[in-house]
């Protein structure tokens, strides 16, 4: 075992047995490079991901490679999950050296951390126009050891460059209106596939913040080119493989266009953000196949993702037994063994062919867009289907529970939960919340990174995480009516900002003013898989502050939204979740206060598509929104203005507008 065998990462636990030397991220790494003036050698993956598993059985599982990254330099291996900071920080370096990123990503160091050369996958001997692996290291060695001033020269050019957008200053501009918006929305149809959905060609990625952009913008202008945007893509989406047809829930991405052949792991993040579009859509639309792609989803996470106790892992494996894909697929033969006499409708409902669509063997997906209600025979064929593939041998499951990614998911099931009715869910939601509380926040109130097999990680908490736990607790709060987690957000998001807060620019730092410094203190600002930080935090900041009535988050939310005024005007779908908060501001916040034991109101509200709103209901928590209210009655107010209370759904409904709800 080499050093990576107390780690609580799985992915690192992967590389425990490997002949190489490696180190986790920390000062002991670095000491040894120092002392002995070698480079550092750092390899970045995540534990889902199939070109890392590949890398590591060409490379890091070879002895006589291993030899050479330990004659050569000193190895550090990073969970890029556990580490965002430390990924995106390399990340941003080798794409300005290659014009391209990736997992596994590959970067030579000095040995105080400065990267002089990177790159991702390389094979172990040279194919396909990439240089084996061992020839990049030997090339990289000599580089340090015949050419250092050229090494440290690239080092102190590519450092310099790094966190450039840490120096970012509020522009002047004002914050961003409706059109911004509306110049989101014309982007994105510019961009829109209007076949298959989605944005720009192959590979596809959902870009569910996107979709959300979309929904404020129809509700905004109407224009049912708006919505068709979203419609055909959640339903592309729900059609294709990438969507598990037999199990819930939705791959990583699309490798073609058709969102057919899916990159296979399961992410946490994705199911989260994917149930919030879908949710929101039927909220909007009341498209019962929606409701079926989301309930869905949630049973998936919670058969397959969840802790006993309440927390939600992290992933599941793109390969099983070596292979990529293979616990999903099928063949015609395997179909008609196991269907018998109903195996002619489910293979023509799934589209399977005695040729198969990957690889010779069959992706399940739907021929028709839009049709996702199976009939009784093919909902018994599915479940035969299923309870076969669960003999398979499963992909590998990432069992860590990350704080930012549960608050991602918690925020979307609180909402889905309410919206629906379904107990159950709201139950599991808050156990999640308990289980975040109780393992992943120190008795001092610092929140953690990670945890796994009844440890938490070693890392501190970033500026996501606490973004993520901030709406999260929010929206547990809306859906139970209970007031503890209103506390709980107003707690994290002090801490946040005492923690995160950058005094002179405003917005936040993706590391702690506690944490130990990297090369560059950097700022998370554009959405990627996830939404930024800052984002999260802008949109999270404003409904706390409408619901406490405490001027500071909100103040604190528009200064982030001032400081990407700029950029959002020059690049909104960059900056979605940011703009979604800006929206909210230009709207203005629509309060709702029930006060008292009415259900059928707050149901009312909670079914409803009102995504500028926010509701207080239940346990009363110090707010004007309960202040000398009476019960039985529901308040609408923007700023803190109330419309006159009412007490019957029909009044209330009026109050809050044209959105409807959907039934139930």
């Amino acid at each position: 075992m080499n050093r990576l065998a107390e780690e609580t990462s799985p992915y690192l636990q992967q590389h425990k047995d490997n002949p190489v030397d490696w180190y986790p991220w920390g000062d002991e790494a670095f000491a040894r490079a120092r002392d002995e003036d070698k480079p550092i050698l750092l390899s970045v993956g995540y534990a889902a991901c199939h070109w890392c598993h590949v890398m590591a059985h060409e490379s890091f599982e070879d002895g006589e490679t291993a030899a050479v990254m330990n004659d050569l330099f000193v190895n550090i291996k990073v969970d890029r999950e556990e580490r965002p900071d430390v990924d995106a920080i390399y990340m941003e370096a080798v794409q300005a050296l290659t014009g391209h990123g990736g997992w596994p990503m590959t970067v030579f160091l000095t040995p105080d951390g400065r990267p002089y050369f990177g790159g991702t996958y390389y094979p172990k001997t040279a194919r396909h126009g990439l240089p084996g692996f061992t020839e990049v290291l030997r090339a990289m060695a000599a580089v340090w050891d015949n050419q250092r001033d050229d090494a440290v020269g690239q080092a102190d050019q590519l450092t310099a460059a790094l966190g450039r957008a840490a120096e970012i200053a509020p522009s002047g501009a004002p914050l961003p209106g409706p059109e911004a918006i509306a110049a989101g929305r014309n982007t994105l149809l510019s961009r829109f596939d209007n076949r298959w959905g989605g944005f720009g060609p192959a590979p596809k990625f959902p870009q569910p913040d996107l979709l959300e952009l979309l929904l404020r913008a129809y509700v905004r202008d109407g224009d049912q080119d708006t919505l068709g945007m979203v419609t055909v893509t959640l339903d592309a989406m729900a059609a294709g493989g990438m969507y598990d047809h037999l199990g819930g829930g939705f791959a990583r991405y699309s490798t073609d266009s058709q969102w057919l052949v899916p990159h296979f792991e399961k992410m946490l993040t994705d199911q989260g953000l994917l149930i919030g579009v879908y949710l929101h859509a039927w909220q909007l639309t009341g498209e019962d196949r929606w409701l079926q792609v989301l309930t869905e989803t949630i049973e998936y996470v919670r058969r397959d993702l969840r802790h006993p106790d309440g927390g939600f892992f992290s992933s599941e494996d793109a390969d099983s037994e070596g292979v990529e894909g293979k616990f999903y697929v099928w063949s015609e033969s395997d179909v008609r063994s196991l269907l018998g006499d109903g195996a002619d409708e489910a293979i023509a409902w799934w589209g399977v062919t005695a040729g198969g669509n990957f690889e010779g063997w069959n992706i399940l997906y739907r021929p028709v867009f839009g049709e996702l209600a199976r009939s009784s025979a093919v909902e018994d064929s599915r479940r035969i289907l299923f309870e076969a593939r669960e003999k398979r041998v499963r992909p590998g499951l990432d069992d860590k529970v990350l704080t930012e990614w549960n608050g991602l998911f918690l925020a979307s099931l609180a909402q889905a939960a309410a919206a629906t009715g379904r107990d159950d869910w709201l139950s599991d939601a808050r156990a999640a919340g308990e289980f975040l509380l109780a393992n992943l926040r120190r008795p001092d109130g610092r929140w953690l990174r990670a945890w796994q097999g009844g440890k938490p990680g070693r890392h501190l908490a970033f500026a996501a995480d606490y973004a993520a736990m901030v709406d999260a607790f929010t929206h547990l709060a809306e859906a139970t009516g209970e007031a503890r987690w209103v506390a709980e957000a107003r707690t994290t998001a002090d801490a946040m900002l005492e923690l995160f807060w950058d005094d002179k620019a405003g917005g936040l730092f993706t590391n702690g003013n506690d944490a130990k410094a990297l090369i560059t203190r950097s700022k998370d600002l554009i959405d990627n898989a996830v939404p930024s930080a800052n984002g999260n935090a802008a949109q999270a900041l404003l409904r706390l502050g409408a619901l406490v009535g405490e001027g500071y988050y909100s103040q604190r939310g528009e200064d982030i939204l001032g400081l990407l005024a700029g950029l959002i005007g020059q690049h909104p779908t960059a900056f979605s979740r940011a703009l979604a908060g800006a929206d909210m501001v230009a709207s203005g916040v629509t309060e709702i206060a029930v006060v008292g034991e009415i259900d059928e109101l707050v149901r009312a509200v909670q079914r409803r598509y009102l995504p500028n709103a926010v509701l207080a209901w239940g346990e009363p928590y110090p707010s004007p929104l309960f202040d000398d209210r009476k019960d039985g009655l529901a308040y609408v107010c923007r700023d803190y203005a109330c419309q006159a209370p009412v007490s019957d759904v029909d009044s209330l409904v009026a109050q809050l507008g044209s959105t409807p709800a959907v039934s139930g």
